[in-house]
């Protein structure tokens, strides 16, 4: 399988591409620069030549093949009436907060965290209350479990769960995970756990979903995941959403079509042909990565002064800690001076201040130019 062989996506419709300047190179928002599984391709191909898209039904073959993926890789074994389908996480997510809270009440989050989890509470009506994670020295974050329950334990109604988590990288252990479920279960809170990147673990960890913990841990949460990040198809909008709970999915199911629709066809076949066929490919894919971010780490570490870099322990995005850099915003230095573009830290809350994301779920020269042009311009401080 080819990784290194670099695609032009500028011909395309690519938000990625397109969102900064020609000369600028995107390395931010979290799709990869990879070509889509062939098994995917295959599927889609298939199905577009048939040349007929009405209205779609649930697809047969689908519910199985992910729930033979949950178990394979999770060991996670989930019942087929619980599982249904929505067009994205994070308009499954909001519809979680419309659907458990109720205006005016609280909503848990951990800072930094990605924007549209970030913005959602405020988005909703609801107010945002933040679990800061507590940066360590090397640059890992940590849970502030005392400031967790007190923040659970003042009114709380929900917690968003960013589980692998984005954008600081982190990998939640058995016991983290059991404690939060603990604290939650204790005060009788909701979890909304987003699980998109789900499947892309580096090697010496392992993700765990939350509902899987124990049946009480399962009956107070509902669990959105998705192939999009996995196999690299975030545009056919095709997501997951699980829940156990006859109240959280009677609560869900009262709006869900009316408010949500249906993922699109294509979505729900280029799905079934990963779920089924792509294994092999993401194995592979996550090799690449995995050589990419080591790469990236030692790169950054030793060739870049002023900024550090964590070993994210999933996901294929890093969280560059760039406080030391004696410039006033890092993400309009590289911007203007590399002509790279990243995710401003400060998007993903105030803790994500002198932060940058990189996304380095693409080509090894992409990357390593990227570098180049950041090295570069340091240089000239």
């Amino acid at each position: 399988m080819d990784f290194d062989s670099i695609i032009d996506r500028r011909c395309t419709e690519s938000y990625k591409w397109h969102y900064y300047p020609e000369d600028v190179l995107p390395m931010w928002l979290a799709d990869m620069d990879f070509k889509a599984p062939e098994p995917v391709i295959q599927a889609l191909t298939e199905r577009v030549n048939h040349g007929v898209f009405g209205y779609g039904s649930r697809l047969e073959g689908l519910d199985d093949a992910i729930l033979q993926h949950l178990v394979h890789f999770f060991d996670w074994t989930v019942n087929p009436e619980d599982l249904n389908f929505v067009c994205g996480v994070v308009t499954g997510f909001v519809h979680a907060i419309y659907s458990l809270t109720e205006p005016g009440e609280s909503v848990l989050i951990q800072t930094p965290i990605y924007p549209p989890i970030l913005r959602a509470p405020h988005a909703t009506g609801r107010v945002a209350v933040h679990n800061r994670l507590i940066l360590k020295e090397d640059g890992k974050y940590e849970i502030d479990f005392d400031d967790f329950e007190e923040k659970v334990a003042s009114g709380v109604k929900l917690f968003i769960l960013c589980n692998p988590h984005n954008p600081v990288g982190r990998v939640f252990t058995r016991e983290e995970l059991t404690k939060m479920a603990e604290i939650c279960l204790k005060y009788n809170v909701w979890i909304c756990s987003d699980e998109i990147h789900n499947d892309l673990i580096f090697s010496g960890y392992q993700h765990i979903p939350i509902a899987n913990l124990s049946p009480d841990a399962a009956q107070i949460t509902v669990t959105y995941l998705a192939p999009s990040k996995t196999f690299n198809i975030a545009g056919l909008s095709t997501s997951v959403v699980i829940a156990e709970n006859p109240v959280i999915k009677d609560r869900l199911s009262q709006t869900l079509s009316m408010l949500l629709g249906h993922p699109n066809i294509l979505g729900l076949h280029a799905a079934r042909a990963a779920y089924l066929h792509g294994r092999p490919w993401l194995r592979e894919v996550m090799h690449y990565l995995q050589a990419n971010r080591d790469y990236l780490v030692n790169y950054v570490n030793e060739n870049l002064p002023g900024i550090r870099m964590w070993s994210p322990e999933g996901t294929f995005l890093g969280w560059l800690d760039c406080r030391q850099l004696e410039v006033e915003s890092p993400h309009r230095f590289f911007l203007d001076e590399a002509k790279v573009g990243f995710n401003d830290g400060i998007s993903f809350g105030e803790d994500g201040q002198g932060f940058l994301r990189i996304n380095f779920g693409c080509p090894r020269a992409m990357l390593d130019e990227g570098l180049v042009r950041m090295k570069t311009a340091l240089e000239k401080l």
